[in-house]
């Protein structure tokens, strides 16, 4: 290797380390422009809903996730509460002991509209709307986490 060779590569390596040493030690900073992640943090695929109105015969529900959900990855089941426990809306109902029930499966995010098995035209008289995180195989990944709001004075 020439002397001007080895100049250059020694050039373009003090102009490369410090973008090599960020990338192999890593930041704490987080990039606006980043998208959320679907994987599930340390603690879990929590969502909550932030906030229910009408929207026609049906509900809008507003999400908040720590997660962005993809049907074909981690997404969200949304059921009436009256009409089944948490561990009834995955296909691993049965490792629960329990019947299977019907929910809603789907990945809009922040807001969604009632439809399918969470419809409001098949509520039976239900006031109670629930969410919680399922995988790709439409599991519940966690029954501890999910949230339920009473939605009556909406219909």
């Amino acid at each position: 290797m020439s002397k001007t060779s080895i100049s250059r590569t020694c050039r373009r390596l003090a102009i490369c380390a410090p973008i090599m040493a960020t990338t192999l030690i890593g930041t704490n900073h987080v990039l606006a422009s980043e998208p959320m992640a679907n994987a599930c943090p340390v603690d879990g695929c929590e969502v909550k809903i932030l906030d229910v109105k009408p929207a026609g015969e049906e509900l809008m529900l507003t999400f908040k996730a720590n997660f962005k959900p993809d049907v074909s990855k981690n997404h969200l089941h949304v059921w009436w509460g009256e009409q089944y426990d948490i561990k009834q809306v995955g296909r691993n109902a049965t490792t629960f002991g329990v019947e299977k029930g019907k929910w809603h499966r789907h990945d809009d995010y922040p807001n969604y509209t009632t439809t399918g098995a969470a419809s409001t035209s098949i509520r039976d008289g239900a006031v109670t709307v629930c969410v919680t995180s399922a995988d790709r195989n439409h599991n519940i990944l966690d029954a501890s986490l999910f949230h339920c709001v009473d939605a009556s004075d909406h219909l």
